[in-house]
């Protein structure tokens, strides 16, 4: 019985022994005896045994190796990163650029270059030789339209009367003939200055005497008539000899202004240049647009009122042959 007893427990012990050499090993006994087995493996690998290299096991150098690797290729990828970050344009930069470009070929300027807008800003100097120029163009085209068409009228009216005149032949005549012109004809005048000198003269015995009286009533009446058609050519004259000049001061003080603007601002591109230069050349446009046609304008009434001058003359001159007859038929009577 007891050696039965000895025996089952033999048993037990050596089966538990067993299982005990047979059982897995834990998690965290893997890694350690990975760890020292790959310690072996680099030891054997690195180091030859009686001068014969043996072969390398796989172990953790290749781990170590693709570790390198990857660190690497990590590393050159990040390089490679940081010089494409680096050689590429920012997006800021890539957004100046295409603005600058559009800026280019819109125009040239990031400024509008329009009349009104150089207007605007202008220097006030500048600005006020503009505005005076402006209203100096102003008056010239309102003389041109209000004048050009009250001469043309008196000539039409002139000739009129000229060939209504032209079967007249006593003064009593056309002084009556005169009266239906109305009270604003020059026809009408020459006649009543005559009458009124005849009436003057009237217990007068020499001819001549009242000839010379009458002649030198109808220069005085052509002679203001004249005068009084030369009106407002004195402010053409005016407007075309000096507009060019106020432009050119309007010019100048704006380039002046470019210069300081300039030197300012440190630079010499074209978009800060242009726009003052541009603003100060407009003043010397727009003399010469308010210049040239007040000259234009004041050759042409010259002309119509010369020409006028001539027919007024004719009249005159008509009107002392009648007094001239007159008085001759009176003496020799």
């Amino acid at each position: 019985m007891r050696n039965l007893t000895a025996s089952i427990l033999l048993a037990i012990g050596l089966t538990g022994t067993a299982f005990a050499d047979n059982a897995p090993v834990s998690q965290t006994e893997q890694p350690t005896t990975a760890a020292v087995s790959s310690t072996a493996s680099t030891q054997n690998t690195t180091t030859p045994d009686n001068g014969v290299a043996k072969p390398a096991e796989p172990s953790t150098t290749g781990t170590e190796n693709k570790v390198d690797g990857s660190q690497g290729t990590a590393t050159e990828g990040a390089n490679t990163s940081s010089e494409n970050i680096i050689g590429a344009p920012s997006t800021s930069e890539t957004v100046v650029e295409e603005t600058s470009t559009e800026i280019i070929t819109g125009g040239g300027f990031a400024q509008n270059l329009s009349v009104m807008e150089m207007f605007y800003n202008a220097d006030i100097v500048v600005k006020s030789v503009m505005i005076g120029l402006t209203l100096a163009s102003i008056v010239t085209w309102a003389l041109f339209f209000a004048k050009g068409i009250f001469l043309l009228g008196l000539r039409g009216r002139l000739r009129k009367e000229t060939s209504q005149l032209a079967e007249v032949k006593t003064l009593n005549e056309g002084l009556a003939l005169s009266e239906t012109f109305g009270k604003k004809s020059a026809t009408a005048d020459f006649f009543a200055d005559a009458e009124l000198e005849r009436e003057y003269s009237k217990d007068s015995k020499i001819a001549e005497g009242i000839k010379e009286r009458v002649e030198m009533r109808m220069e005085r009446r052509v002679a203001a008539i004249i005068r009084d058609l030369g009106r407002g050519n004195g402010y053409l004259a005016t407007i075309g000899a000096i507009s060019p000049f106020i432009g050119l001061f309007g010019t100048v003080w704006g380039i002046m202004n470019s210069f300081i603007g300039i030197a300012h601002s440190q630079t010499t591109n074209l978009a800060v240049v242009a726009p003052g230069i541009a603003e100060a050349l407009l003043a010397t446009a727009i003399g010469l647009i308010a210049a040239i046609p007040a000259v234009i304008i004041y050759n042409i009434f010259a002309r119509m009122i010369s020409g006028y001058r001539g027919e007024v003359s004719d009249i005159a001159a008509g009107v002392v042959t009648l007094v001239s007859r007159d008085l001759d038929i009176e003496n020799s009577k």
